[in-house]
């Protein structure tokens, strides 16, 4: 694999090319490791100023759990995109397919995410069974576990 087959460093105007959330609701703000087929790692900077905090918890902010997962679902959407660009018999993603989230299994909340926290995003690549791509993800604090899940997505037409 050569380094134009990988996605480290995408930042957040690259990540813009393949997910079409946009704020409040981009939850990848970087791509620090990438292998397509294989695994992804992406941060995301949890900020005071983030919209949920005002009503979840003011008298203790904490990430909604539910939030946690959309970030790691989004990660693998950018693993999946970039897997999909690495092959080249494969129809090609382009502005009218989108990685939509299937299902989640096996959550697992293990600490709370607060104003200040770095959510190292890690998504692992299992197969992809008639359309349906299966990811393990993990996201971590300070290399603690703070979320894990198996998390399924399929791609679709706009």
């Amino acid at each position: 694999m050569t380094d134009n087959d990988t996605c480290e460093g995408m930042d957040t105007h690259r990540i813009k090319n393949y997910l079409p959330h946009r704020y409040p609701f981009l939850l990848v703000d970087r791509v620090v490791a990438c292998r397509p087929g294989e695994s992804i790692e992406a941060v995301k900077n949890v900020t005071a100023n983030e919209p949920f905090f005002q009503g979840h918890f003011p008298q203790r902010a904490v990430m909604p759990g539910v939030l946690i997962l959309e970030a790691l679902a989004q990660a693998c959407g950018l693993l999946a995109f970039r897997t999909r660009e690495m092959q080249p018999d494969e129809e090609q993603p382009d502005d009218s397919k989108l990685f939509y989230l299937v299902g989640i299994d096996k959550a697992k909340f293990k600490r709370p995410v607060e104003p200040g926290d770095q959510l190292r995003l890690a998504a692992r690549f299992n197969r992809n069974m008639r359309g349906i791509w299966m990811f393990a993800v993990e996201a971590r604090v300070d290399g603690a576990v703070a979320v894990s899940a198996e998390i399924r997505c399929t791609m679709r037409e706009v």
